[in-house]
């Protein structure tokens, strides 16, 4: 599973680029763009191919996913912490059917001892960020823990081999392919890596 993470800040032809990937077999695209407001986010969604709309994951305004055919919602930590833990009363009037709910985390034992069943999560940084200055790599290895972890930090093709190896079940990219002077080209050739390391 590869989850492609919006860069924070618009770039260049960002949405052209977008259905590029996404015609090139992108199936989840994590929208995060926290500095957008509500009507920038359905600017942008409504930029993009309605027949793609199915792989885009909402890191804000959740109730997104009642007026867009969505892939589904994620929580970043502390929202994760504040909605969940008075149980599922979040989800009240939000259309949930069919779709995932992931969440991110920067600790494998909290992510371990979590009690709610996310369809998968993302771990990072398990190697030196590539978007984010002085965010450290920490090599997690988890292996030892039995649900849907998707690596992030520092992802790109060097480092793809050596995060299936740490037991995650998937990759997050940010940029590895933003942060390239092609990311087409870019998010092709980990596309491929990525592939070849988890058919083995």
């Amino acid at each position: 599973m590869i989850v492609l993470i919006a860069p924070e800040k618009d770039i260049l032809n960002e949405v052209v680029i977008l259905q590029q990937l996404f015609q090139e077999g992108l199936q989840c695209y994590h929208l995060r763009k926290p500095h957008k407001s509500l009507e920038e986010h359905i600017q942008y969604i409504s930029l993009i191919d309605e027949e793609y709309h199915n792989r885009i994951v909402v890191h804000y305004f959740h109730e997104l996913v009642n007026d867009y055919d969505l892939k589904g919602i994620h929580f970043q930590e502390q929202k994760r912490r504040d909605a969940l833990e008075n149980g599922n009363r979040y989800f009240n009037g939000l259309n949930m059917i069919g779709k995932t709910i992931s969440s991110s985390f920067h600790e494998p034992e909290e992510l371990a001892n979590n009690g709610f069943e996310f369809d998968y999560n993302l771990l990072s940084p398990v190697f030196s960020s590539i978007s984010k200055e002085g965010y450290e790599g920490r090599g997690f290895n988890v292996n030892h823990i039995d649900k849907t972890i998707i690596g992030m930090g520092g992802i790109n093709v060097d480092t793809i081999a050596e995060t299936i190896a740490l037991g995650f079940k998937g990759i997050g990219v940010l940029g590895g392919v933003w942060n390239t002077e092609d990311p087409l080209k870019s998010f092709k050739s980990i596309k491929r890596c990525h592939n070849e390391h988890m058919t083995r």
